[in-house]
């Protein structure tokens, strides 16, 4: 255990076990407000929670006092499970995430909405802001991954609700296969071109011919530009797609 984990852990005498402290409160299970009003519990103070967790190597119980803070909440989000459907109103775009207000369920006591979609689950295709997206006020349907028990959310992915479309590609797809694609982005390790809704694939700087970079002004393409790509590999578990430039071209699209 590290010595932050340590200074920001409250050790509890168990009722029935007063031999030692078997059970422990770390600061993200004290309460969902996160604010500096919410002082620790005191030496001698009596406090409920709900086991969340146990560590037989070390024996202890990890306890949660934001079950018994929020207990409606927390019920709420206990009785979810994954892959289930929640519905819910777009409530607030951030820059790390989206959150949704839920159809059913309790508020959330600090945030916009229980629901909440990490930018990585808002859509299979590239997308530039979450805007592109989503926007307040829209009625989605999710998928339930998770109970977030340090934020007290529902992590949901919106993506899930549509097909993934690096399955069909690969079931369409061979390697070797020549498309016609759309340069998307230009970073300094190579040049994204899609190939299909929602498939980006890297045709990887080692690709590139000699000179300018392929995110420099005077490189081999721009963004917006049609080329001519050869897919090299279809990687599905690691969701990545590897181009080539075709070789009568000579490495040029």
């Amino acid at each position: 255990m590290s010595d932050f984990t340590r200074r920001h852990e409250v050790s509890v005498i168990l009722d029935g076990f007063p031999a030692r402290a078997l059970g422990r409160v770390f600061s993200s299970d004290r309460s969902w407000g996160r604010s500096s009003a919410v002082a620790p519990p005191e030496a001698g103070q009596r406090i409920t929670a709900e086991v969340i967790d146990i560590d037989l190597d070390a024996c202890r119980a990890r306890l949660a006092m934001t079950a018994t803070e929020n207990p409606e909440l927390w019920a709420f989000l206990k009785g979810r499970r994954r892959g289930e459907t929640l519905t819910g109103t777009i409530a607030s775009i951030e820059q790390f995430g989206v959150f949704v207000a839920l159809d059913e369920g309790p508020d959330h006591p600090v945030f916009p909405g229980v629901g909440f979609i990490s930018y990585a689950e808002l859509s299979w295709a590239h997308f530039d802001t979450a805007t592109d997206v989503v926007q307040v006020g829209r009625h989605v349907a999710c998928e339930f991954l998770q109970f977030d028990t340090w934020n007290g959310e529902a992590r949901l992915s919106l993506k899930a609700m549509q097909p993934d479309p690096l399955m069909a590609f690969a079931e369409a797809t061979a390697v070797g296969q020549g498309l016609r694609g759309r340069v998307t982005r230009l970073v300094p390790f190579g040049i994204f071109v899609e190939v299909g809704h929602g498939i980006e694939g890297l045709v990887h700087q080692r690709e590139a011919p000699d000179g300018a970079p392929p995110h420099s002004p005077d490189g081999p393409v721009q963004v917006g530009d049609e080329v001519n790509v050869v897919v090299s590999d279809i990687d599905q578990p690691r969701r990545r797609v590897a181009l080539s430039w075709p070789r009568a071209a000579s490495g040029r699209p």
